[in-house]
């Protein structure tokens, strides 16, 4: 019978080497805070228990992370990490296996942490480990002849041939809970950081005949912290990549794996093709046949088959319809739906609006807060004034229109269907169906004007 799980996931530190105001695990990885990517790989586990424990930064750690599931323990001095997780004891349950994890170690993957746990048990202990050419600032894997661990030595308490081994502790390690609970209360701060170090319980599980294994990733990565700006840019790079790989292998065409970032979840038909430099955010679906041209950003946007979006088009919670053909440097904004075959051109912004089957919007214009039906054709620089000041009001454009350039429609106001407006009117009543209207100065020409010349300047 599988013993229950703890997890625990220690989020206090302040993260100097940030340099920032804000919290480290707050800072956002693949548009998530580094502390919901560790959440999320918990929730996989599916735990008994889940506790964060978090400091710096104070309310503002969990209210930024949402979920009932989570249990809160405040560590209101940082004193080392077995002073962090002894502030979470209290939260657990007394029996079962508690899995440590690190709120500023984004990426180990479930897989890892599940043959981690296969390896854990009530009368054993386990860790990962990983092995580095530069294992500068990690504590050290120490083992006997035989080659079982015996304990870790911190950086800044081992010797000069300590610190030549290359295997090193991550940190991530289970152990039965009755266990940790009795190690924890025995742990000392006499060391060089006089700090109460959770990697001393290694060597008391060995002191006390339990058997220590250890775990190694496939990959550096899976247990790489961030503590730098830099260290974060890299991480990004990393995620990016593997998230560019794993959908070039289901199937999607991007055409260059280190230049795509998503920042969400983002799933494609068959024969999706993804130029460079395009940002995912929130949830986003590509139906099949989708092309997205360079630098487009979508944000939860559903694109439906053989639809293309091209250069430079920002489009946000909308939904975009087969067979459309979108920008470039178009702008779709939240509560926008394109129908089939819809045509929204070049410095074109839509917002809230509804856009049926077949029409354009091809030139420089502004739809917002509209209904527009089928086949309609609506001219360059044409602007529907939505807002008086105070409040939004409603364009309704119906089936077959013509809206001529340089229009502006004043709503409320309906154009009928099969009208047309000519170029350049200011419709500020409902135009009948089937008909012309056009607000129009009568065209004069002045016989004998001249255009002003400028003054000479008068000599120096």
């Amino acid at each position: 019978m599988a013993l229950p799980l703890n997890i625990v996931i220690l989020a206090a530190g302040k993260g100097t080497r940030m340099l920032s105001e804000r919290p480290k695990v707050l800072h956002r990885l693949a548009g998530k805070p580094l502390l919901e990517h560790v959440v999320a790989t918990a929730r996989q586990l599916a735990p008994a228990r889940l506790v964060v424990v978090y400091g710096h930064g104070g309310e503002a750690v969990p209210a930024a992370i949402p979920g009932d599931d989570i249990q809160w323990v405040l560590q209101a001095q940082q004193l080392g990490t077995g002073h962090a997780v002894a502030q979470a004891l209290p939260a657990l349950p007394p029996e079962g296996l508690t899995l440590v994890l690190y709120g500023d170690v984004p990426l180990t993957p479930p897989a890892t942490l599940t043959r981690l746990l296969q390896h854990a048990g009530a009368d054993r202990l386990a860790l990962v480990t990983v092995h580095l050419p530069n294992p500068t600032g990690y504590g050290r894997i120490l083992r006997d002849e035989a080659g079982r661990v015996v304990r870790i030595v911190e950086e800044k308490d081992a010797s000069s041939r300590e610190k030549a081994i290359t295997e090193v502790n991550t940190g991530i390690l289970v152990a039965p809970t009755p266990r940790l609970q009795a190690w924890l209360g025995r742990l000392s701060n006499a060391n060089a950081q006089g700090e109460y170090y959770l990697t001393d319980v290694i060597a008391m599980a060995v002191a006390e005949g339990l058997p220590v294994v250890t775990v190694h990733p496939h990959h550096e990565w899976e247990v790489q912290g961030v503590n730098s700006k830099l260290e974060l840019a890299t991480l990004e790079r990393i995620y990016q990549r593997n998230h560019a790989r794993a959908l070039a292998g289901a199937g999607t065409q991007i055409m260059d794996l280190d230049r795509l970032d998503v920042r969400g979840e983002l799933t494609c038909g068959r024969d999706v093709v993804i130029d460079v430099n395009c940002v995912f955010e929130g949830r986003v679906h590509l139906e099949d046949g989708v092309e997205v041209g360079p630098h487009c950003v979508l944000k939860d946007v559903t694109v439906g088959k053989g639809t293309r979006i091209h250069a430079f088009s920002y489009i946000e919670g909308a939904r975009i319809g087969p067979a459309c053909r979108v920008g470039p440097f178009a702008r779709i904004r939240p509560g926008t739906v394109l129908a089939q075959e819809v045509h929204v051109g070049n410095f074109v912004e839509v917002k809230a609006s509804e856009i049926g089957e077949g029409s354009k919007v091809n030139h420089l214009s502004y739809v917002g807060d509209a209904t527009v039906g089928r086949r309609v054709n609506i001219g360059a620089g044409t602007i529907t004034c939505n807002y008086d000041g105070a409040n939004k009001h409603r364009t309704v454009i119906e089936d077959d229109a013509f809206i001529g350039s340089d229009s502006q429609l004043v709503a409320p106001v309906t154009v009928g269907a099969g009208a047309t407006l000519g170029a350049g009117t200011t419709l500020t009543r409902d135009a009948p169906p089937g008909q012309l209207t056009l607000s129009r100065v009568r065209q004069t020409t002045i016989p004998g004007w001249q255009r002003p010349r400028k003054k000479a300047k008068p000599d120096a």
